[in-house]
């Protein structure tokens, strides 16, 4: 008799049923999620309003915790504190029909974290949004409000050429001013092959902070020109965009000049390595530091699709960051009461 079994190598049907059991898994995670913070909410609620009719006290809220936990023996996450949790998280989004849909997606660890840490409403809706996008665990969320990301967001966007508004007109919103490598654990003073080395053997982490869907293709990537080798530092390959996006590294302070060579890149890229269907290639110079208006002057007349970006090794002064921030919406709110009284004062 003849022995069929054959090995998951010879057989690609093997994956495709774990890759459905794991997906399976997925989905029943996911529905005991927003199951339970359904029930969360709706615990919230109901607490909400009996204090807001003046039907409970705060006290009474201790008699259900300890009612719980003597009527339902084993059931845990229901003492006093996050009873109270549950009423700030149902108080929080209630008025927010747009959030709805966000806040069923992400786990109930993940919004103790940013009920907590958050600052302002527009800092809770950000993170709520982007833990969701990017599902994000429990530890990169954390590691997120760390890196200031919020701050550093609204204070510094993306610098881009004109060519990237025109060809991909997401991409400011897919890139950002500023990267955080701080699990690198470089030295002040580093080599390029230090920094190059080190985002291969912590690319998970790097593909993390770059953002979703966004792809690895290849390190020191071959391209040929005339007859001569050159070799493009890092590749990848944004799904959303459909683009090729060329990564060149420097260790030092942005110069003009660099936009020169990332260019050339570009254009061999388009030429010979994408396909008919996808977007024109993006370039993104990462540099240890710039200035912003030598940035500016730099983009303004590129005809290329590219970004100019900082590396950071450190973490960056969270308080301070706060402070710029709140001096950045007090100018924002004084200028539009200005506009408002200019538009007042106006005649009909």
């Amino acid at each position: 008799m003849t022995d069929k079994r054959i090995s998951a190598a010879q057989d690609p049907g093997f994956a495709d049923i774990a890759q459905l059991i794991a997906a399976a898994k997925q989905r029943a995670v996911q529905a005991v999620n927003t199951s339970l913070i359904e029930l969360y909410w709706q615990i919230g609620q109901r607490i909400s309003q009996k204090i807001a009719a003046a039907e409970w006290g705060d006290g009474v809220v201790d008699e259900l915790a300890r009612y719980l936990a003597r009527t339902q023996p084993g059931l845990r996450g229901f003492t006093r504190s996050n009873l109270f949790r549950m009423k700030q998280f149902y108080e929080t989004y209630a008025d927010k029909e747009f959030v709805a849909p966000l806040v069923r997606q992400i786990p109930w660890a993940h919004h103790l974290i940013i009920l907590g840490q958050s600052k302002r409403p527009e800092e809770r809706e950000f993170y709520l949004k982007l833990a969701a996008q990017e599902k994000w665990s429990k530890r990169e969320l954390e590691r997120q409000f760390k890196t200031a990301l919020f701050e550093r967001t609204v204070l510094t966007p993306p610098k881009v050429s004109p060519a990237v508004t025109q060809t991909h007109p997401d991409a400011a919103s897919i890139f950002k001013d500023s990267y955080l490598v701080e699990f690198l654990d470089l030295p002040q003073a580093h080599l390029e092959a230090d920094l190059h080395r080190g985002l291969l053997l912590r690319l998970k982490e790097f593909l993390i902070e770059l953002g979703r869907d966004f792809c690895f293709v290849g390190s020191q990537y071959p391209v040929q020109v005339g007859g001569r080798d050159f070799a493009l530092d890092l590749l990848f390959f944004h799904r959303g965009l459909n683009s090729l996006v060329a990564i060149e590294l420097k260790v030092g302070r942005f110069e003009p000049e660099y936009l020169g060579k990332l260019n050339f890149y570009l254009e061999a890229l388009d030429r010979d390595t994408r396909k008919p269907h996808e977007q024109p290639s993006i370039g993104v110079l990462l540099c240890a530091s710039k200035d912003d208006e030598v940035v500016e002057y730099a983009l303004s007349r590129s005809t290329s699709p590219a970004l100019i970006a900082q590396y950071q090794t450190q973490l960056p002064d969270k308080a301070l960051l706060r402070a710029k921030l709140h001096e950045f919406y007090l100018q924002n709110m004084q200028a539009q009461d200005e506009e408002a009284n200019e538009q007042a004062g106006q005649p009909e």
